[in-house]
């Protein structure tokens, strides 16, 4: 299995010099399996870059949707696979308590935000719903559940018989406790994360930023850490940088955070094109 990240940043794209070396595109990340099949885990501006590397005898993607906030969602009408008659395409993600998948995603493509209706794409489209499943694609073994982000939200596991991956983009584990980590039972996501080889997780914000931000649904990179050693992650890959951290700044964030807490296990942050493979 392949994870590669196209797009690494929350909130809002921040492209520009100061940004280059991790990258400025929103949330998205390429999975290729064994069998060839490839996941797109959200759509942010990083789905247009994704779709250009696509192989071009590749006739299914799946785009796996978090949850529905503008910068996961913000690239979809600009996935090429959508406009091609020849490909199938599954867009899978969470419906809210009174409006399905379908109604929540007609309300962004669509006038005045987008000059195409949902109905008017080209591809075989397929919509699931994912509040709490497992299903398979391909090769691919995927747990979805919810986690502590407004939204609703889900996280996922992706699983195949070489190795596993959580991805967990927007997520606020500790929700402003004193003290954190919280024991297994009562952390969110603990049991897509538990033992899994590679972990992307929210570090958007720092130790000194996160009392402003206590319930927006996001974590710092000491909390993504800690997250991490109490699930027993293999290595962890910290994801969705708040929009105004340059790439200096996110270095030094990290190196105190790894400093603090000396963790046992690789932390090696998510830059754009930087590919990682599981067994």
């Amino acid at each position: 299995m392949n994870v590669t990240p196209y797009g690494v940043r929350g909130s809002v794209a921040a492209p520009g010099p100061a940004t280059a070396r991790y990258g400025g595109n929103t949330a998205c990340v390429r999975v290729t399996g064994p069998d060839g099949a490839v996941l797109a885990l959200d759509a942010g501006t990083g789905i247009r870059p994704l779709a250009l590397g696509l192989p071009a005898a590749l006739r299914r993607v799946d785009v796996l949707l978090s949850h529905l906030h503008m910068d996961h969602i913000v690239g979809l009408g600009f996935f090429g696979p959508l406009y091609n008659p020849s490909m199938e395409v599954h867009i899978w993600g969470p419906a809210s308590a009174t409006l399905t998948l379908e109604a929540r995603l007609r309300r962004y493509l669509a006038p005045p935000l987008f000059p195409v209706l949902l109905r008017d794409l080209p591809c075989r489209l397929e919509l699931h719903h994912v509040n709490r499943a497992c299903f398979s694609i391909g090769a691919f073994r995927i747990r979805a559940a919810r986690i502590c982000h407004p939204g609703p939200t889900v996280g996922y596991r992706v699983e195949t018989d070489h190795g596993s991956l959580a991805y967990l983009p927007d997520h606020e584990p500790a929700l402003g406790a004193r003290r954190f980590p919280l024991d297994a039972e009562w952390t969110s996501g603990f049991e897509l994360a538990q033992g899994v080889d590679l972990l992307l997780h929210d570090a958007q914000y720092t130790r000194e930023e996160y009392p402003r931000y206590v319930g927006w649904g996001h974590s710092t990179i000491h909390d993504a850490i800690a997250f991490a050693r109490v699930a027993g992650a293999k290595h962890l890959v910290p994801f969705h940088y708040d929009p105004s951290r340059d790439d200096a700044a996110l270095e030094a964030t990290l190196a105190v955070a790894v400093k603090d807490l000396d963790p046992d296990f690789p932390v090696t942050p998510a830059a754009e094109g930087r590919s990682f493979d599981i067994g």
